[in-house]
């Protein structure tokens, strides 16, 4: 699992498209945050990441992992997508294969996003390819009310939901309730691809399917 010691790579070797650098990294999550009105003490909390990585981040002086990237959205109630990409207006919004975001991870895995960033929306489309063996980490739960649809194309998916496991081959798909604690691991001998569209922000007036389990630092 991914925690504040993986941070210190630079950024051009974990997200490629737009080429975004450090320091534009940093302005979004800041501007984020700032427009939620939380403090740097009160998103290092929800995420569960330091206040001193966080604040390093923000600086442009640090890189997160994917994993920990996807944390610090999650406590900002929003996507990966919109920390890495500017909004896009208009009713057509075409995203060519060249332009699209790539979030890499050392551990063997990539998270490509489909779906453009748009104003008020907080949903995601991505494409993930698991290479052979590779557990990917586990994801803290998202907002009450948010939603998770999974399609897996090609291999074999380890899903565990709250602790339980749930093995998907090619074909399968699942739905899932967003506010839980996700993992994602390809058992098989060859890569595994999967489509996930995540809408994030939820719904804060639903009732959650269960009690959520507390976010730890990892």
């Amino acid at each position: 699992m991914a925690n504040d010691t993986h941070f210190g790579v630079h950024y051009s070797t974990m997200v490629e498209g737009a080429r975004l650098d450090l320091d534009a990294l940093g302005e979004r999550i800041r501007r984020e945050r700032a427009h939620r009105k939380l403090s740097l003490n009160d998103l290092a909390a929800r995420a569960g990441v330091s206040r001193s990585m966080l604040s390093a981040v923000e600086r442009g002086s640090k890189a997160p992992t994917v994993l920990v990237l996807d944390r610090i959205a999650t406590g900002l109630d929003t996507s990966i997508a919109r920390l890495l990409g500017e909004e896009r207006a208009g009713r057509v919004a075409l995203l060519r294969h060249a332009d699209q975001e790539v979030a890499r991870d050392r551990a063997g895995w990539e998270r490509r996003i489909l779906s453009p960033v748009l104003p008020g929306v907080e949903f995601e489309l991505m494409r993930t390819t698991i290479g052979a063996g590779v557990d990917a980490g586990v994801f803290s739960p998202h907002a009450p009310g948010a939603r998770e649809y999974l399609a897996v194309e090609r291999g074999t998916l380890r899903l565990t939901i709250d602790g339980s496991a749930h093995t998907l081959h090619a074909g399968d798909s699942i739905y899932y309730a967003g506010d839980c604690l996700h993992g994602f691991s390809n058992p098989g001998g060859r890569p595994c691809i999967y489509y996930l569209a995540m809408d994030v922000a939820g719904d804060r007036r639903h009732v959650r399917h269960r009690p959520a389990p507390r976010r730890t630092r990892r």
